[in-house]
């Protein structure tokens, strides 16, 4: 556990806005404004052209690949520009419309479905990076049941609540519907506020060695920093697992085929991917990404044939 950032939890709302965006169950989401431009640190000598990477840095599943995949392909000769949005949205209307060349992390299966249907005439998918995103019932490791079922009837030992996070949170609502199928809704409350809350109570329970249930999702640095072990769903109440996918602007990869080549073979499971984004959003931190991007692939380059050091 990177004890520095989980300590204090003050820099959480990363982790929140996630939650709130990235796990909306629907797909929908307001119209929001583009967030500026972020700082291309390490980018390339820009003799291929310039690809423009669209990223939402309060989902930190886009934003570790975001900046790896600025490193990668600043490597091949590219100029990456940064792009900070601050909803899925404009983010995919940005691709659709050629203003952003590449979504390093979306959702289009399920979650961000919407857009995905709306855009899929002028977006290209590029790849699918990691094929476990789903949304969660999570316990301690040392708690004594494997599943969503084995909750009813235990409820003392919960103090008869399941922590949650934002009440506008796709992952709340699912959790909702996800209730009343088990049987929970009369013998648990869950309790919404934020992410952050919701992590804070998961740090201190787990440190006392106590009985919690908590909502999460995969992927999610969360996950590999505590304890914690999904609760099996037989019944499917928490909805299907996802794909995340790298989209491009349409004709991409006509236009930048060896990029799109380089994007097509990564692949991560679920401890490559954690290790990627507890080093960026965990030990190293806000501003320091290009730097947790060296590191990792320092530390783990030899594991991906297609990572250029």
């Amino acid at each position: 556990m990177r004890k520095s950032r989980i300590a204090t939890l003050a820099a959480l709302g990363v982790a929140a806005a996630l939650a709130l965006a990235g796990c909306a169950s629907d797909g929908a989401g307001g119209t929001l404004e583009l967030a500026g431009k972020a700082p291309s640190h390490g980018s390339g000598s820009g003799s291929k052209g310039t690809i423009t990477i669209g990223f939402l840095p309060s989902w930190t599943d886009g934003l570790s690949t975001a900046y790896l995949l600025q490193d990668q392909l600043g490597k091949l000769g590219y100029d990456v520009k940064m792009q900070t949005l601050s909803d899925a949205g404009p983010l995919y209307a940005g691709l659709s419309q050629g203003d952003v060349d590449i979504f390093p992390s979306a959702w289009p299966e399920v979650t961000q479905k919407a857009y995905m249907d709306k855009y899929k005439g002028s977006i290209d998918d590029l790849d699918t990076y990691y094929g476990n995103a789903r949304l969660t019932i999570a316990v301690p490791t040392y708690t004594k049941i494997d599943s969503i079922d084995q909750l009813k009837g235990k409820g003392a030992d919960f103090g008869g609540k399941i922590i949650g996070i934002e009440p506008g949170a796709g992952l709340t609502a699912q959790t909702q519907k996800m209730m009343p199928e088990y049987g929970l809704d009369g013998e648990y409350q869950l309790v919404t506020s934020s992410t952050a809350a919701m992590l804070t109570e998961l740090k201190s329970a787990t440190e006392k060695k106590q009985d919690i249930a908590v909502t999460l999702w995969r992927p999610f640095w969360a996950n590999s920093a505590f304890p914690v072990k999904d609760l099996k769903d037989p019944k499917g109440a928490m909805g299907k697992p996802e794909g995340l996918h790298f989209l491009g602007s349409k004709g991409f990869a006509e236009k930048h085929p060896d990029a799109a080549k380089l994007i097509s073979k990564i692949k991560l499971d679920d401890a490559q991917y954690g290790s990627l984004e507890d080093t960026v959003v965990n030990e190293f931190g806000e501003g320091k990404e290009p730097q947790a991007i060296d590191a990792w692939i320092k530390k783990y380059g030899d594991e991906f044939a297609w990572l250029k050091k």
